[in-house]
């Protein structure tokens, strides 16, 4: 039996896949100031769910919604969908965790 994914971990993998997104839109030069606040700020609010809640067993259902929206952010290959995807995605994370983004 393993251990159950804790929203801390849950959250950990979803930065490192936002961490990829946010260096595919800082590309676009003119948008670099934008992406890094925009980057910056969901980060933070991502950590401070970490923060109050990490130790939480995420429900099977949560860690399914993750993974499917990190695939979905993995197969992005433009900068500039990568751009909307940066306020998308730690959106969709909050939601399946049942927070308010």
């Amino acid at each position: 039996m393993t251990d159950p994914t804790t929203i801390a971990h849950l959250i950990d993998r979803a930065l490192s896949g936002y961490a990829d997104l946010t260096t595919l839109g800082e590309e676009i030069d003119d948008e670099w100031s934008y992406v890094t606040d925009l980057s910056t700020a969901w980060t933070d609010r991502l950590q401070a769910v970490a923060s109050d809640h990490g130790d939480t067993a995420a429900p099977d259902t949560v860690v399914v919604a993750v993974d499917r929206a990190l695939q979905e952010i993995a197969a992005i290959e433009d900068p500039h969908r990568a751009i909307d995807w940066l306020y998308t995605f730690p959106q969709v994370v909050l939601l399946a965790m049942g927070e308010q983004p």
